[in-house]
């Protein structure tokens, strides 16, 4: 009878523990919002506050450019940490976000889906952790025009 709890208590732990902390942990977003399937999206991942959200200047960004569809898109593997998306749905597919007055033509978005006033939210305000599970940001777009 002892026997018998006690394996039922190491299966228990066994069962409730989380993935070790300190492994990579996969990335995917979801992109909710999107007014059409033309051109591309830019995404840029960074873990630097002073690189977002234009981490093109970041010698450990993520950059990737993926189709503009819905669904789940898999990022990759991402270490421990804390980062921030942002993204770009560049219908045009030229590489760039096109503005009119300084204002985006093309949709925006960001981590953790920050209010947009003027100008692009903070880093803390779209960061988001990875440690220990897979983690899915879904991104709601932003058109202003």
């Amino acid at each position: 009878m002892k026997r018998a709890v006690g394996l039922a208590m190491l299966a228990w732990v066994g069962l409730s523990a989380a993935a070790p902390h300190d492994l990579a942990q996969p990335l995917s977003m979801d992109l909710v919002g999107l007014r059409s399937t033309k051109g591309q999206v830019l995404v840029c991942v960074t873990r630097a506050a002073d690189h977002f959200p234009d981490c093109s200047a970041d010698p450990d960004k993520r950059h990737f450019t993926v189709a503009a569809k819905g669904g789940a898109t898999p990022l990759g593997m991402l270490a421990p940490g804390d980062y921030a998306i942002a993204i770009i749905h560049d219908e045009n597919a030229n590489g760039r976000l096109d503005t009119f007055a300084g204002i985006p033509r093309e949709g925006v978005g960001f981590s953790r889906n920050p209010v947009l006033r003027f100008g692009a939210p903070s880093f803390s305000s779209a960061r988001f952790s990875v440690s220990g599970a897979p983690v899915e940001q879904d991104i709601k777009l932003k058109y202003f025009l």
